[in-house]
């Protein structure tokens, strides 16, 4: 059977996992290192050298697929190397050349002029060279016109326009971990090129994005933008903003910019956490991943196309539009979220009112710790009358309100009181994780214990949210931070001359 997109089997170099060894170049080796690499090298990626810009002469790497066609309009892709790597390298490292096998699209993999670093601003300031002795330090010149990588790009966009038939209203750039810095700049000066710009792994520093008065630095316009931002990724020496921050900070610069609406669609499948940002000039898309270290997976390239990429077109008037794509930008069809503290929600993909805070409950132990207490669990309580309205149930509280009547939409009966742990199912006792509580006049319960147990759903708690799914689901730290910024009335801030967490 043949397929368009096909993995092809390679030999492992389990002796040399923590990095890409040269040898990989024509070879069918593999180095999977946390699973970065994990195709061998494509057998129709080819290298190419040639005179660009200023004189010096500049290494690309050209995939063109075997669909390819070149009577039709087809789109391109740059895709940009991390720090110390290759074109050659990000090829094998992203799953773009699979992608291009199945859509018939173009790619070029260039690399850094020297040092295997790009010329990107914001990367050493503030940097003491001690922090790593070993890592190349590059110039960068204060005129973006003067920056040698960024005339390298511009002008092998014009070489591939001129080599192949390439729709210039479907040219996209991507970018892992200094390669995502390099996008960035790009966008942010050259934007006006571009349909659509995606990168992981390397956010840029907020400074680089707002001026001291709060106002926006862009020469580029606007455009469509992908952000993965691995929830593992940690914060490189020499920044001094927060993880937190800086990802925020970017994803408010691109909002503010595409004019988006503050309030996403949240979507989690698996450990990829979505949030789906629709804009007047152009799209947002937010991803965390669960688990991730620095880097990207191999999956990345698929995930920007599917998602994006597939529907996104810049107009010869430079307006960027948004059809349909091969996979839609919606949000979890059922999903709840609640974090302690906070008297608000997530539900429907909105934001929703409960009638009083949830509150963060422990479980404790004292039998036996001669006065002592362990804590055995901790778990978030929510109004048992917000957890009627989401499922349709019937509330019937006591005129006292210390216990309540539940009866569901498939005609079980639940009770509930004051102080007790037990749930009374149909005249059968069973326990709960945690007792039922009473404040403001409303029971509470634990929605982990009623999610799982009673409604049979998917539960992910990270970092003070729980986030509940009809489907497999893993909260990242990230969004779960996203959704508390919703919950908060913080969906964007709205002075940016003041960097806050």
């Amino acid at each position: 059977m043949e397929y368009k997109v096909n993995l092809r089997a390679g030999t492992p170099d389990d002796d040399n996992r923590t990095y890409l060894p040269e040898s990989i170049v024509g070879s069918d080796i593999v180095v999977n290192e946390n699973g970065n690499n994990s195709q061998p090298y494509p057998e129709r990626l080819k290298e190419c050298r040639g005179v660009i810009a200023d004189g010096l002469e500049d290494v690309w790497y050209e995939y063109v697929p075997a669909s390819y066609d070149p009577n039709k309009k087809t789109p391109l892709v740059i895709g940009n190397h991390g720090g110390l790597m290759t074109g050659w390298g990000h090829a094998i490292y992203t799953s773009w050349t699979l992608v291009a096998d199945r859509e018939g699209f173009i790619c070029v993999f260039p690399n850094a002029h020297s040092l295997r670093m790009w010329i990107v601003e914001g990367v050493f300031d503030d940097f003491d060279p001690k922090d790593a002795p070993d890592l190349p330090i590059q110039k960068v010149p204060k005129d973006i016109k003067d920056n040698h990588d960024m005339k390298f790009l511009l002008g092998l966009i014009e070489k591939m326009k001129g080599q192949y038939n390439i729709d210039e209203g479907r040219i996209f750039m991507q970018g892992m971990s200094m390669g995502n810095l390099m996008t960035d700049q790009f966008a942010r000066n050259y934007g006006n090129l571009l349909a659509g710009a995606a990168g992981s792994g390397g956010p840029s520093r907020p400074n680089l994005l707002f001026d001291e008065a709060g106002n926006i630095k862009n020469k580029g316009g606007h455009l469509a933008v992908w952000h993965s931002r691995p929830e593992l990724n940690g914060t490189p020496p020499g920044k001094n903003y927060s993880e937190f921050a800086t990802n925020k900070y970017n994803r408010f610069y691109w909002m503010k910019l595409n004019e988006c609406e503050t309030i996403p669609e949240i979507s989690i499948v698996g450990e990829n956490n979505f949030a789906f940002y629709r804009g007047k000039k152009a799209d947002l898309v937010y991803l965390d991943i669960k688990n991730r270290d620095h880097g990207q997976t191999l999956d990345e390239a698929f995930l920007y196309w599917d998602y994006l990429f597939s529907g996104t077109r810049r107009e010869a008037d430079g307006t960027i539009t948004h059809t349909e794509t091969i996979l839609p930008r919606k949000g979890d069809a059922f999903a709840l979220a609640a974090s302690p503290d906070l008297d608000k929600a997530w539900f429907g993909n909105r934001i929703c009112q409960m009638s009083t805070k949830a509150v963060r409950w422990q479980k404790l132990k004292y039998h036996g710790l001669n006065g002592g207490e362990k804590v055995r669990g901790e778990y978030t309580c929510v109004p048992l009358s917000f957890l009627c309205e989401v499922f349709g149930a019937k509330f019937e509280p006591s005129a006292d309100t210390l216990t309540a009547v539940v009866t569901l939409k498939d005609g079980r009966t639940l009770q509930f009181a004051r102080g007790s742990i037990g749930c009374v199912i149909d005249n059968d006792l069973r326990s709960m994780y945690c007792e039922a509580l009473h404040r403001d006049g409303e029971l509470l319960v634990g929605v982990e214990w009623f999610c799982r147990y009673i409604m049979n759903l998917q539960v992910s708690v990270c970092n003070d949210v729980v986030y509940v799914t009809d489907h497999f689901a893993e909260l990242s730290m990230f969004m779960a931070d996203l959704i508390k910024d919703l919950l908060k009335d913080r969906a964007m801030p709205s002075d940016f001359s003041v960097i806050e967490d």
